[in-house]
């Protein structure tokens, strides 16, 4: 065999494998970078959309095509510019929040959407990816109400959490003994995956130990259920806050504490007791940038806008003024007269004196407003306050401790403070015979002058 003949025999599958190489890389290059959002039908029907159309709009992308299919709740984006038409896609599939946390463990989506938080249960199946309830895996994107709408001609107005477990569950089956007309009620819930009803039962339904009854009927559009209850003298039924629509929405107390309508101030502040958060979860450490960028949005100004422009409450902050009542306690009673209460809350993690996530994020926002409108200089004033203890004092002075807690936080060369006190387990914004409700009672209220 002649020299060149070898060499052409051992070099040509090296040149046919290099070139085989250009072309896969190339045509790595060349395939779009990818995001999959997995969950919630309360975020996926409209925020999730809103804020994917505004990510690609703030990353300069022009050329942005949309296809949404109504009866599987699905929207794909695909976005480029002219030299690159499709280097972007973003896939929302919205069909429960259960189903975002089973994407992200069988590996199919990057971001899981979720209208409660994630359970014990699902964070362990999905330790591969870190600690999920890790302020990096963790997102709180909106704060939203879920909504006990019933007809508008109804009469009544105003229920309380017991009374709601007794109408779901059956035990209450008659309009007249809630004060209303005579006549069955009908009950209208959310399907099985729905975030919507996972919280729903457990604010409402498991704390009295009920069920829902039977004659429940079950939908997996929002929508579909609010005009159904809209349409039914006797009808009621809960969904997010976006999707009251032409519906009446009720009064809701809980625990003895004053009932609070669906309002976006009682919302902002969490203390309306069916007010909930929504969720972003991915990995700790995420290996898809496009994942990180987008979660990064949904916390800006531009990310935050989508929330309320979709008919959600933002996290921004803002200032709000306060009714003076005469049960409440002196110092209160003169904040409410000559100061504003700011739109947030601080509470803290289960069992710890530590800031849970949202509040962590909320200590920027705060200090940006504070800064923004002249607040830095003893303006502030801040509001401790506990859940129910058998000794009082030692309910006061937890109170205090939890507002010195957000000072430490809030501390800064340009922040002096007005005032810091506790005041104890007064004024309760939920029941202290759950956890959650307890957890909910422990919280630091922001007032400015």
């Amino acid at each position: 065999m002649r020299l060149s003949q070898l060499t052409l025999r051992f070099t040509f599958p090296l040149i046919i494998g290099l070139v085989g190489l250009v072309f896969s890389s190339l045509s790595a290059a060349q395939k779009p970078h990818t995001l999959n959002i997995y969950g919630s039908n309360t975020i996926g029907s409209q925020l999730a959309p809103a804020l994917a159309q505004s990510f690609l709009e703030h990353r300069g992308l022009t050329r942005i095509k949309r296809q949404s299919d109504a009866n599987t709740q699905q929207h794909s984006f695909t976005a480029g510019t002219q030299a690159e038409p499709t280097s972007l896609q973003i896939h929302i599939h919205s069909q429960g929040s259960s189903t975002g946390f089973t994407a992200l463990h069988h590996g199919n989506g990057d971001i899981a959407a979720a209208s409660r938080p994630i359970k014990t249960q699902e964070a362990h199946q999905l330790s591969t990816l870190g600690d999920m309830r890790s302020s990096h895996a963790e997102h709180v994107i909106a704060i939203d109400g879920i909504a006990i709408i019933v007809h508008p001609d109804n009469p009544v107005a105003t229920l309380d959490l017991t009374e709601l477990a007794a109408v779901f569950s059956g035990e209450i089956s008659n309009w007249e003994s809630l004060g209303g007309n005579p006549g069955q009620i009908n009950l209208y819930a959310r399907d099985n995956k729905s975030g919507t009803w996972e919280t729903f039962k457990e604010l409402v339904l498991t704390p009295a130990e009920h069920s829902l009854a039977n004659s429940a009927k079950r939908f997996e559009s929002s929508y579909a259920l609010s005009e159904s209850v809209s349409q039914d003298p006797n009808g009621i039924g809960f969904i997010g806050l976006p999707y009251v629509l032409n519906a009446k929405a009720l009064a809701i107390s809980a625990g003895g504490a004053l009932a609070m309508f669906p309002t976006a101030g009682l919302i902002a502040t969490e203390d309306y007791p069916l007010s909930r958060r929504l969720y972003l979860y991915s990995a700790e450490h995420n290996s898809n940038p496009l994942a990180q960028a987008f979660l990064d949005f949904t916390h800006s100004a531009a990310g935050q806008k989508q929330v309320e422009n979709n008919g959600f409450i933002s996290q921004e902050v803002s200032a709000m003024s306060v009714a003076s009542v005469v049960d409440m306690p002196p110092r209160y009673q003169e904040l409410a007269q000559h100061a504003q209460r700011l739109s947030v809350n601080f509470r803290f993690k289960e069992g710890s004196a530590q800031l849970d996530n949202k509040a962590a994020r909320d200590i920027d926002r705060v200090l940006a407003y504070l800064r923004n409108n002249n607040k830095t200089d003893k303006k502030l004033v801040l509001v401790g306050f506990g859940d129910e203890k058998s000794d009082p004092e030692r309910a006061l002075l937890l109170s205090k401790l939890r507002a010195m807690a957000v000072r430490r936080e809030l501390r800064q060369p340009d922040i002096t403070f007005k005032e810091v006190l506790g005041i104890g387990d007064v004024m309760p914004v939920a029941s202290n015979k759950a956890d959650h409700g307890r957890l909910k009672n422990r919280r630091v209220e922001l007032w400015v002058y």
